[in-house]
């Protein structure tokens, strides 16, 4: 018994000793789901991981930038793969590893029922969203809009956040009636339900968030182990929970 202790402990000492610290740049959709994954990796592991969110435009300007992240969760495939063209990214690291829904929320309750008719009512007051330049799940709401005719109608009510958590929050705090949201973040969100909407994905070319190891993380382990670990049941049972698709 003594032998199997001083084993175990020996094993846990060494783990320690090559325990790394991944540097990860997430896009703001997935902010909630990487911070339930984050301690499930880390005890796995016995790695840390430092998570910084924003929209994935920002990010990669930051990245391009040389900002000294190992990791990027970005949430569109467009950009990764930009990365991997510029010699930001080390090719054949790049993978799917959710699918994001849009939704249209807002915080009062009862305001809608059907969130197409809503849309093309005229009736709506300010509606929010990300910077389709910037974030993919604007991009998605403009497209929403241009697919029911009402982008130009809508322009004097848009409110434009710089990213998705930033949008959400026009909608929570009542910045804005409405907002166009990841299905992930009311997954999260603790409030009262409020009136959602699930924009059907036929409205908007499909959210394929893409992971890459960057070349600053190119010789660390620890890196590599999270793209592994994400890739894994244990995380995408975590990402279906918040409501992603998984491939």
């Amino acid at each position: 018994m003594k032998v199997m202790q001083t084993v175990g402990l020996m094993l846990g000492l060494l783990g320690t000793a090559h325990a790394g610290e991944v540097s990860l740049g997430a896009a703001a959709n997935f902010s909630a789901t990487t911070r339930d994954l984050i301690p499930l990796f880390e005890k796995a592991t016995g790695h840390t991981v430092k998570a910084s969110f924003g929209s994935t435009g920002k990010l990669y300007s930051q990245i391009a930038n040389g900002a000294p992240f190992q990791v990027f969760l970005s949430a569109d495939a467009k950009t990764p793969k930009k990365a991997e063209e510029e010699g930001l990214a080390v090719p054949g690291t790049r993978f799917t590893y959710a699918r994001g829904r849009l939704m249209l929320w807002s915080a009062k309750p009862r305001l809608f029922a059907d969130g197409e008719a809503y849309l093309k009512s005229g009736v709506l007051g300010r509606l929010a969203i990300a910077n389709p330049g910037t974030a993919p799940y604007g991009l998605a709401a403009e497209q929403v809009l241009e697919h029911l005719g009402v982008w130009q109608g809508v322009q004097g009510r848009l409110v434009r956040g710089e990213s998705i958590s930033q949008t959400f929050q026009f909608a929570a705090t009542g910045n804005a009636e409405v907002a166009f949201v990841a299905l992930s973040q009311l997954k999260a969100w603790k409030g009262d339900a409020g009136s959602s909407w699930e924009v059907p994905q036929t409205y908007y070319a499909p959210i394929d968030q893409q992971a890459v190891l960057l070349r600053k993380g190119e010789h660390s382990g620890a890196a590599r182990a999270f793209l592994a670990f994400l890739k894994g049941p244990e995380a995408r049972a975590v990402i279906t929970h918040y409501g992603y698709g998984t491939e």
